[in-house]
């Protein structure tokens, strides 16, 4: 004869993929569950077993309305949030999509059958963009594992040739390298942190890692004053230089974008009817008039002049002929 354990285990399992508000189970159900498996109880054992679940923190509900109904009610993710974890991993260009199918397989697995149905997204995603390094969890995972030690991790960096084949950068070097952050930009992970090879604090997208390897050697201090938020702003967000105060003039409609690239705390103010004024501190570089390029006349730098003479330069820029 089964163990009780199995008994009550059987039946917390069949409640959580078998139940939820909208599919209850009675306690018919649950014994013809049983005897399917195997396991021979009366009325009376389940009831215990299920009370014991309850006084264990397991939120069963149940429903005595018209017979006794059983469902979980608390789970570890509501259903919303598997939607919002779901359409997370299939928009993401980092996951690759056969890792994609598994991480969704397994946060399926924390709904009920009937629920798994309603996971079923149709999230448009362009599969071509995503990442096809399989390995990627695993240099990820070293990168963790080195940053909490405070070890040194190798590799080697690759990029794309003209033809679209993978190349080592500078005849296959070993990067040593003292990971201090893993930071997400533009649906991309990068690792932040001192390079041997280039005396200084860089960053390494990671799904371009390759042949991670950690190591015992101890990594370079991180200085005190490193910032993760204020290092993806400058390296991210067109502060990769001399910060400089523009004023950009603006039509309505680009208040969102104004607020996407620099937040909700940017100083603005109303110019006139169709426009508005924005006062930022930004990297006078070429991503930051390309940014401003984008737009096609909407948005106008107004100060500083040279500034101004900047974006003006590069915009008429005409390539040599070979």
């Amino acid at each position: 004869m089964p163990h009780p354990k199995s008994r009550i285990l059987t039946i917390l399992r069949f409640l959580e993929t078998q139940t939820d508000e909208q599919n209850p189970a009675t306690l018919a159900d649950i014994l013809t569950h049983l005897q399917k498996q195997g396991i021979d109880a009366g009325r009376k054992a389940v009831l215990s077993d299920i009370e014991q679940l309850a006084d264990s923190g397991v939120d069963v509900i149940c429903n005595k309305s018209r017979e006794l109904q059983y469902f979980i009610g608390d789970r570890h993710f509501e259903l919303p949030e598997l939607k919002l974890l779901i359409d997370a991993v299939q928009a993401s260009k980092f996951i690759p999509v056969k890792k994609s199918k598994e991480l969704i397989k397994k946060l399926t697995a924390f709904a009920s059958r009937h629920q798994a149905v309603d996971l079923n997204r149709t999230l448009y995603t362009d599969k071509q963009i995503k990442s096809g390094n399989e390995s990627v969890f695993i240099t990820v995972d070293k990168l963790h594992t080195a940053i909490g030690r405070g070890r040194q991790i190798h590799f080697k960096y690759y990029e794309y040739d003209q033809n679209k084949k993978k190349q080592y950068k500078h005849k296959r070097q070993i990067y040593k390298f003292s990971p201090y952050s893993l930071i997400w930009n533009g649906d991309h992970y990068y690792a932040v942190g001192y390079s041997e090879s280039h005396g200084k604090i860089i960053t390494f997208r990671v799904d371009r890692i390759a042949k991670p390897e950690l190591t015992g050697l101890t990594a370079q201090p991180k200085p005190k004053d490193f910032d993760p938020a204020f290092y993806a702003q400058k390296v991210f967000q067109m502060y990769d230089g001399a910060m400089r105060d523009v004023v950009l003039k603006c039509e309505n409609s680009l208040m969102k974008s104004v607020i996407d690239r620099f937040g909700e705390k940017v100083d603005t103010a109303v110019l006139d009817e169709e426009h508005f004024e924005a006062r930022v501190s930004v990297c006078a570089s070429p991503t930051f008039y390309g940014w401003v390029f984008s737009f096609a006349g909407r948005m106008e730098i107004t100060a500083p002049d040279d500034v101004i003479d900047g974006y003006i330069t590069l915009a008429s820029f005409v390539p040599k002929k070979p």
